[in-house]
């Protein structure tokens, strides 16, 4: 089958490689659909280590072909959306409700029994975040899939695994952002475009968009921005102007720069909430000065996920975007097969697109 595969830093492409059927536990999947989101590149530059060689693709959806022993969720003929995180409702953190950093098994490259399904002659392919669905098929563990209504588009389906929960989630789930409350969001790519939206179904009375893209903050508008910045401005200058004065209730940073995390924390008002969304480099640090947050009372906060559980917020989030309140037709904003995938991970860099999906035959 064909496959994205990373070989070294910066030396990906389409190529051919061999799958294995399911071990126990686990769920064959014929991809439909596979967004194609900067975690994806992060892998491939280096920026979020992994194993070498590995299988791109953590966000996406598809029709189950073949379950191995022990698999009860799910059965061959079931449109099933995927999640890069899995849901084992036994370790630590499942029993606490934090299902977003379940440990079951450790994000190595391979499966559950520590070994991966994906070879190329008698060389060994790890797979993304145990999922590997840059492909035309993918072996995942039950754990990390749901069954999903078989008339819902593949392609929202596919969003929900990754950058929709995420942006959602961080406003809704761990920001627990309430109704009139005034929200910043740093970063207006493909997660940033679903925190806005997060916070347009969380009932932001003001949700102010910054980025570097007049581009990007035209595409926030569309998805529920109330204020753009000028990038050319001082951005947190121009939040108090927005804010009078004030600074605002809660600020997102959704790109991965310790620099944006401090403007963050400058931009909000005494009492304010910052949340950490966007994935930055390991050697990135971001700095205040240690007496602030007491005097200011301000609150910084991680957020891994959305903190989604993905077993109950991927029906309520598809739920939402059947009633028309979500709107995920709208992010992708080009389609992509397979064999032009690197055309994909072009745009992706170049901020064309809300979000690329790759459609699978």
């Amino acid at each position: 089958m064909k496959a994205v595969v990373v070989d070294d830093i910066d030396k990906f492409g389409v190529t051919d490689v061999e799958l294995d059927p399911p071990k126990t536990g686990e769920v064959l999947v014929k991809m439909k659909a596979t967004g194609v989101c900067h975690s994806d590149l992060s892998v491939a530059n280096g920026t979020i280590p992994s194993p070498l060689p590995v299988v791109l693709g953590h966000e996406g959806a598809g029709v189950v072909e073949q379950v191995g022993e022990g698999v009860k969720n799910v059965v061959p003929g079931d449109h099933v959306a995927i999640s890069f995180i899995p849901s084992c409702g036994e370790c630590f953190h499942c029993l606490r409700r934090e299902s977003y950093l379940c440990s079951v098994a450790p994000q190595n490259g391979n499966l559950f029994d520590n070994t991966t399904r994906v070879h190329q002659g008698d060389r060994d392919i790890f797979v993304m975040s145990f999922c590997g669905l840059m492909a035309e098929y993918a072996v995942v563990p039950a754990a990390c899939v749901i069954a999903i209504d078989k008339e819902l588009d593949m392609k929202a389906a596919a969003l929900v695994g990754c950058g929709v929960s995420t942006g959602v989630g961080a406003v809704i789930k761990t920001a627990n952002v309430p109704t009139g409350a005034t929200v910043a969001v740093f970063g207006c790519g493909g997660v940033g475009l679903n925190t806005i939206q997060g916070a347009r179904i969380a009932g932001a009375s003001k949700i102010i968009a910054c980025d570097l893209s007049t581009e990007k903050m035209e595409m926030a508008r569309k998805f529920g921005a109330t204020d753009v910045i000028d990038p050319n401005g001082d951005a947190v200058k121009q939040i108090f102007e927005m804010t009078g004065g004030m600074g605002v209730d809660y600020a997102f940073e959704v790109v991965g720069s310790g620099k944006l995390v401090e403007q963050c924390i400058k931009a909000t008002r005494k009492g304010g909430n910052i949340v950490v969304v966007g994935v930055g480099r390991l050697d990135d640090k971001y700095s205040i000065r240690q007496p602030i947050m007491v005097f200011t009372a301000k609150t910084l906060m991680g957020s891994m996920y959305g903190g989604v559980n993905f077993k109950t917020d991927f029906p309520m989030y598809l739920e939402l975007y059947r009633q028309g309140k979500l709107d995920l037709d709208s992010l992708v904003s080009k389609t992509y097969t397979l064999d032009d995938a690197m055309t994909a991970f072009a745009d992706l860099e170049k901020g064309v697109n809300a979000r690329g999906v790759i459609v699978h035959a």
